[in-house]
């Protein structure tokens, strides 16, 4: 993928974000292209797109910009995370980290959606942003396969030999149990399936040394969470990587696995190719 083609994406997706925003929200105090501060402003949604379910319902994928530079935010459900029609719970996150998230969850819509709208509205910092999602025929995506160089994200397991995990996060991909102030080991094993036989795609990931990044992230919960390593490389094929999380309070916590390969986030714009899925953990 050149830079030029990199840059276009990000530029159509940015002005799509931008369009959408200002026809669901007018006036804001805050628009979509400004810059971001360190503390004080709004978070708003990002439609990444939709696709296909092989039942004949469709999926859409969606993440998030905090414009805060130094500032996560926690948001529950209800009239300041709001999704509509509809329940306003749909799987959405209450913690909102700084910067770009892309695909965090998904919203299935069934068969016979049509021309529907669905809106995720967020209140942050005084400021109400809300963006419209739509089967609209420019918004098809393919994140299980990127059709230019048939790259494919990568596949997490969270026991060895485990159920497998790959692309949109669909599920709870494992459960465990913490103590208030005592790490909770999250293990991973990460594979990156690569085109068949295409060498020179398998040179460009750097050989061995560069199969994916993981990262975790807070996605609900009462308390902080800290991690000991919020991201790690995996340097072979299968290889386990593991990070610890420390939890400030007890109840019930998400927290978001990612995987991404050399394509990076957001897959350079093209929606294709990392992986979130879930990990649930119970704090005592």
């Amino acid at each position: 993928m050149t830079k030029r083609r990199w840059l276009a994406a990000a530029t159509l997706g940015i002005a799509a974000l931008s369009a959408a925003a200002a026809g669901a929200q007018r006036p804001q105090a805050t628009l979509p292209l400004d810059p971001q501060r360190e503390r004080g402003t709004s978070v708003t949604p990002a439609y990444e797109g939709w696709y296909a379910n092989p039942d004949g319902s469709f999926s859409m994928l969606v993440g998030y910009y905090n414009r805060n530079s130094k500032e996560a935010l926690d948001i529950p459900v209800g009239p300041n995370n709001r999704i509509e029609p509809g329940p306003v719970d749909q799987g959405q996150p209450t913690h909102f980290e700084t910067g770009r998230q892309w695909g965090v969850f998904v919203i299935k819509v069934p068969k016979d959606f049509g021309t529907k709208v669905i809106t995720w509205t967020i209140v942050s910092n005084g400021e109400t942003q809300s963006i419209p999602f739509t089967l609209n025929k420019g918004y098809p995506i393919t994140p299980f396969k990127e059709l230019g160089m048939g790259n494919q994200p990568p596949v997490l397991a969270f026991s060895q030999g485990g159920p497998k995990f790959t692309g949109p996060p669909t599920a709870v991909a494992a459960s465990l149990n913490g103590t208030v102030d005592q790490p909770v080991p999250v293990n991973v094993w990460v594979e990156d399936p690569k085109a068949p036989g295409d060498a020179e795609t398998a040179a460009a990931r750097g050989g061995p040394s560069s199969v994916a990044t993981v990262s975790l992230h807070k996605f609900r919960g009462p308390g902080k969470v800290t991690f000991d390593k919020p991201r790690v490389m995996v340097a072979k094929q299968g290889d386990m990587v593991t990070s610890s999380a420390t939890f400030a309070a007890p109840g019930e916590y998400t927290l978001r696995v990612q995987a991404n390969d050399e394509s990076g986030e957001g897959g350079f714009g093209f929606q294709c190719c990392w992986t979130n899925t879930y990990v649930r953990v119970t704090v005592k």
